[in-house]
């Protein structure tokens, strides 16, 4: 896409984002990276129905603010870009089941994957990454331990975060863990999840390993 494209495209992942429940008002941010080190990224302070392409905040990756006003998460998206190389797009949001999930399982370094084969076969395994402060350079930090190894992420208490080569991946990847999220949610309720044989397991986590790290 050329930088227009990337700017529409933007706008239409937001109002998806809001279509699926997966952030309200101004929650979550996205943003692209651009030519010559700079990134596109949502502003502070805009519900994401109503953001316009001319809304749009630009920045260099060093945080220089080049025109509008980037959001307050600018500083994890610029801790993915510098640790991913391969990371076009970065999409933040707030999907009610996967921060429930932290929430009620403080526990977890990971969402449960060993009953539901799509999990482990579209996403691979999905981090709870710890508290950190939002807004802050502590989340950034959180993040960096699970870079560039994981695409897809819970931030505990927070929401998740997906990166990915275009922002079609990165999208998927929230709408995919939400999803994924409200499954393993019901199973509990009805009874409990009961983990696949080891054996079906480490088969899958073979075939997703070949399949390459694209979130599905």
């Amino acid at each position: 896409m050329d930088e227009p494209g990337i700017l529409k495209a933007i706008v239409e992942t937001c109002r998806r984002l809001h279509e699926r429940n997966l952030l309200a008002a101004a929650d979550g941010n996205i943003s692209y990276r651009l030519p010559f080190n700079r990134i596109a990224i949502t502003p502070a302070g805009i519900n994401k129905v109503k953001l316009r392409v001319e809304d749009i905040a630009c920045m260099q990756l060093n945080g220089t603010v080049i025109k509008g006003k980037p959001s307050s998460e600018r500083l994890m998206h610029q801790a993915v870009y510098r640790a991913c190389p391969e990371a076009s797009c970065v999409v933040h949001a707030h999907p009610p089941t996967a921060i429930a999930w932290s929430l009620a399982r403080p526990d977890l370094e990971f969402l449960p994957d060993e009953a539901l084969p799509e999990v482990i076969l579209a996403a691979g395994r999905i981090p709870i990454v710890p508290y950190a402060r939002p807004g802050t350079a502590a989340m950034g930090e959180a993040l960096a331990r699970f870079l560039p190894k994981h695409r897809l992420m819970i931030l505990a208490r927070h929401g998740a975060l997906c990166w990915g080569e275009t922002i079609e991946d990165a999208y998927n990847g929230i709408e995919r863990l939400e999803h994924v999220c409200q499954i393993l949610k019901s199973a509990v309720e009805l009874g409990g999840l009961h983990p696949m044989p080891s054996d079906e397991v480490a088969a899958l986590r073979e075939l997703r390993i070949k399949s390459g790290p694209r979130i599905l």
